[in-house]
């Protein structure tokens, strides 16, 4: 075991070495304007994917909501409307997330409380109720259960007269990163990346705006990951992607324009701005050249930030908004087409009206007060970023080559090579902590022993009891044998080639629950069980 472990210690990719005190022009003397930056808007889109950026619209503001039952987070969402968010991202609990209905066994003492229980249509028509769904989009974070839950929602836009073809928004629908990094898969890979290409498949056909993924490094880092793991494995996990649907017969210039990306924000402020400048470059020409995408738009990194959650501290919350802030800026200055602020008591609980309300004042104020949205690309071309770009898109380059020599990520995942790389950088982060080399302000250096202050939001254990008999009434009132058939319709779907949305489509219009159409699934695919990584 011992070397074992030494080997594999051997082989970890090292990436980026520590920034320099300074920066001059030989750190850049094999460095090509116009092949390594060019202009904002071109191949290979370093300087943002736009010309004119944010001058001529600013990043969606997104803020990430959803607790309790849908009533509930229907109002949060309309407060939020009414404040100045310019889109909705939407939090679903964890028994949604894998699949349980809130009456589950399983589900008992979870329901509402990571976010919005959803078990039928009938919470999804209450979820957005009023918010038109042609004059807004709509981000949902949801993996395993991605496919019910866009159903789910396009269904309430057929409700609304809305054509699905007006629709935009995006279903995170990233599944590989929760093998690696979150642990809410239900079925094995090779399932569950067919149900991720039929969204594919489907989308393109119906839904031509809606974003059929969010390739997701977010989980990625928040699990320990250093900042160019986080790259190398978020474009690692859409490499898998793009050669699945294009295994399935797809044409890669046919979905790639609707592929989307959602990364983390750090501390580290220089580092995490070369992070998205890399991604950007490095996906482009991963699309041109290693899958000969024709069409520019194919080419495009696009993509969603999120500030880092595990970067919050209990302690001292109100400092936290420094950090958001500090993290939005660097988001904002690599380029992001929409972002969420973390509130500055999520380390404490689930954000409070209030906390949100200023998460997102923090947004409009680098908008509006700073001027930073007046210039594309403003750190472009400091000897300092374009080194950190260059050693960023080497070390994410040096783990995707690794990766291709295993065979690609699905043998990566499954052999544990993955969690390993984030444990140990988990590992050797907690340990910096620890010994005083990596300073958090509160935590081990600067504290203060008074007791933080801040209100909680707190969710009433009555909200499970009433979502458990709402779902009750459902039943009682639905046509069961509406239901039957299109659940066996699941099936039999399932067990063909067939694209598996349209059944399950018609399953959420019976009012088929979340949990029986994922249940129907499980009868045909079977459940993943991870092995232990050592």
């Amino acid at each position: 075991m011992k070397d074992d472990q030494a080997q594999g210690a051997a082989e970890t990719v090292t990436g980026p070495a520590e920034p320099k005190y300074f920066y001059r022009p030989e750190d850049l003397r094999d460095w090509d304007f116009e092949r390594d930056l060019g202009s904002p808007g071109e191949y290979p889109f370093t300087r943002g994917i736009y010309p004119n950026l944010y001058r001529d619209r600013l990043w969606t503001m997104r803020q990430y909501a959803g607790y309790g039952t849908a009533a509930e987070s229907n109002a949060r969402y309309r407060y939020l409307l009414a404040q100045g968010s310019t889109g909705l991202s939407v939090a679903f609990d964890l028994p949604t997330q894998i699949g349980l209905d809130s009456d589950h066994p399983l589900a008992q003492g979870e329901v509402g409380r990571v976010g919005v229980a959803i078990d039928s249509l009938a919470d999804m028509e209450a979820l957005f109720e009023g918010i038109p769904l042609d004059r807004v989009s709509t981000s949902m974070t949801i993996n395993s259960t991605a496919a019910i839950l866009l159903a789910l929602y396009f269904a309430v836009a057929e409700q609304q007269g809305v054509p699905l073809a007006k629709l935009s928004g995006t279903v995170q629908n990233d599944i590989l990163k929760e093998y690696i990094a979150r642990g809410t898969y239900i079925y094995p890979l090779k399932p569950a990346l067919r149900i991720v290409t039929d969204i594919f498949s489907f989308c393109h056909e119906h839904a031509p705006l809606w974003n059929t993924i969010s390739i997701s490094g977010y989980h990625i880092r928040e699990a320990g990951s250093t900042a160019v793991q986080e790259l190398a494995f978020t474009l690692g996990n859409a490499i898998a992607y793009v050669q699945a649907a294009v295994d399935r017969g797809l044409a890669v210039d046919d979905f790639a324009p609707r592929l989307s990306f959602f990364l983390n924000s750090h501390n580290g402020f220089l580092e995490e701005v070369a992070k998205f400048r890399a991604a950007r470059r490095l996906w482009a020409r991963i699309m041109r050249e290693r899958f000969k995408a024709r069409n520019p738009r194919s080419w495009m990194f696009r993509f969603h930030t999120q500030t880092g959650g595990s970067t919050l501290t209990a302690q001292q919350p109100d400092v936290n908004l420094v950090r958001v802030t500090l993290q939005a800026l660097a988001a904002v200055l690599g380029g992001t087409q929409s972002l969420h602020t973390n509130a500055r008591d999520e380390a404490l609980g689930l954000p409070t009206q209030a906390s949100a309300l200023i998460a997102l004042r923090t947004q409009q104020i680098i908008a509006h007060e700073s001027g930073v949205a007046n210039t594309v690309d403003p750190l472009g071309g400091s000897y300092c970023i374009e080194s950190l770009t260059n050693e960023m898109e080497r070390g994410a380059e040096e783990y995707l080559c690794k990766i291709d020599a295993m065979g690609g990520m699905l043998p990566a995942i499954e052999s544990g090579y993955i969690q390993r790389e984030i444990q140990q950088a988990a590992y050797e982060y907690q340990r910096a902590i620890e010994r005083g080399d990596q300073v958090v302000v509160g935590v081990n250096r600067y504290k203060d022993s008074a007791s933080p202050s801040l209100p909680i939001l707190r969710i009433d254990p009555a909200i499970e009891r009433a979502q458990v008999e709402r779902l009750r009434q459902l039943r009682a009132r639905r046509d069961p044998s509406r239901v039957a058939r299109a659940l066996a319709q699941v099936e039999e779907a399932a067990r063909s080639e067939a694209n598996l949305m349209p059944a399950i489509l018609e399953a959420v219009r019976a009012y088929a629950t979340v949990g029986e159409i994922a249940d129907a699934l499980r009868r045909v695919f079977g459940e993943y069980r991870e092995a232990a990584v050592t």
